[in-house]
């Protein structure tokens, strides 16, 4: 029992000496879609997307990260520079919730206990974990909902981001999700229309892609750091 108390409190200890910043905020900005229909422009928010971050600043120069983002992403072959599409006349608009983890890389060191206003360009990669609502082309050319269906997908994230104000960070990203499935636009339906050939459509070699755009605000909070070898 003795010993289980001395193990009990070295791990506070331990835990308490390499206490790490934390932020806490959420995110507000647009989405757009990269995929069979509409336009093929990567960076073109369009629609609102916003939601929930949460890192762990583990070191000067790299954070964990996670995040929760609601949007609504939209497609209109009207929209598109290509005289195909124009003419086909497919739309649709569809509903995104996303998870995401993963690590933030800073280009230099980020010294949140500085003192002073800081400031550093960012990359962020992961994981996602997504869920959307399938879609299929009906009889009538109309892209429909018929299900819900969830994937994955590999968030690709450049941004910058400052502490113009002690404990407060705010940033501005752009984050591409490159995703493992097709039918985001219906293209390509999943689950039990996904062996009728009869209803895909564009190329169905390239899967979908959604981009978010916007801002972040974070409340930095937790003791002054003293970075470990981690």
């Amino acid at each position: 029992m003795r010993y289980l108390a001395v193990v009990i409190v070295v791990l506070t200890a331990t835990f308490s000496s390499y206490s790490q910043t934390y932020e806490f905020g959420g995110f507000i900005g647009g989405a757009n879609y990269v995929g069979d229909v509409g336009r093929t422009n990567y960076i073109a928010p369009k629609t609102p997307a916003f939601g929930a971050i949460f890192k762990w600043n583990r070191s000067l120069r790299h954070a964990f990260r996670g995040s929760i983002t609601f949007a609504r992403i939209e497609g209109d072959d009207i929209d598109s520079e290509e005289t195909r599409r124009k003419e086909r006349g497919y739309s649709f608009s569809n509903n995104i919730l996303e998870a995401s983890l993963g690590i933030e890389l800073t280009f230099w060191d980020y010294k949140v206990h500085s003192g002073k206003p800081v400031s550093a360009p960012y990359l962020y990669t992961g994981i996602t974990y997504f869920t959307y609502d399938a879609l299929f082309k009906d009889a009538n050319d109309a892209i429909e909902k018929y299900d819900t269906a969830g994937s994955f997908a590999i968030p690709m994230v450049v941004g910058f981001k400052a502490t113009p104000f002690n404990g407060i960070a705010i940033g501005m990203e752009i984050g591409a999700r490159y995703t493992f499935t097709d039918d985001l636009d219906g293209s390509f339906p999943v689950k039990g229309l996904k062996n009728d050939e009869t209803l895909r459509f564009g190329n169905i070699n390239s899967d979908d892609w959604y981009v978010f755009t916007g801002v972040t605000i974070a409340f930095t909070f937790g003791r002054r750091p003293c970075y470990c070898n981690f």
